[in-house]
């Protein structure tokens, strides 16, 4: 989760949202990204995005069944469905996103047999996140 927090912080130095993601696959990260929605005028341009395209690369192939993805924050419900679609077997996340957060809009999109750990550097991720919309009001 430390990765993924540099990469929040790298999204943070870009004026995106703070929110990083990492790949990781037998303890070596495969793919890392962090919200690039400004920068490249894209809304689906988020964290997890970014950090699949690129696992998936490094893999040659488009399945994640035995990778584990690290995000500072509970991904949307976009992001939800592409981890289920790569079959991500692990997913890790800080702080929860009750209004956008894919455990209210669609528990059930992951794949069935996705481990699902919340709370990883819970205060740390929510933090970065408090900071960045409290300057931008």
């Amino acid at each position: 989760m430390a990765l993924a927090l540099d990469e929040a912080k790298a999204a943070l130095a870009q004026d995106e949202i703070p929110i990083g993601a990492v790949v990781v696959a037998n303890g070596q990260v495969i793919g890392r990204g962090h919200n690039l929605t400004e920068t490249l005028h894209d809304v689906t341009a988020h964290a997890e995005m970014q950090a699949i395209t690129a696992a998936e690369e490094w893999m040659n192939g488009k399945y994640l069944t035995g990778c584990a993805l690290y995000v500072t924050v509970e991904p949307c419900v976009m992001c939800a469905g592409a981890i289920g679609w790569s079959q991500l077997g692990r997913l890790v996340y800080g702080a929860s996103d009750e209004k956008r957060g894919f455990q209210r809009f669609a528990p059930q999109a992951l794949h069935p047999k996705t481990v699902v750990v919340s709370g990883v550097l819970e205060a740390e991720c929510g933090q970065l996140m408090k900071d960045f919309f409290k300057k931008k009001r």
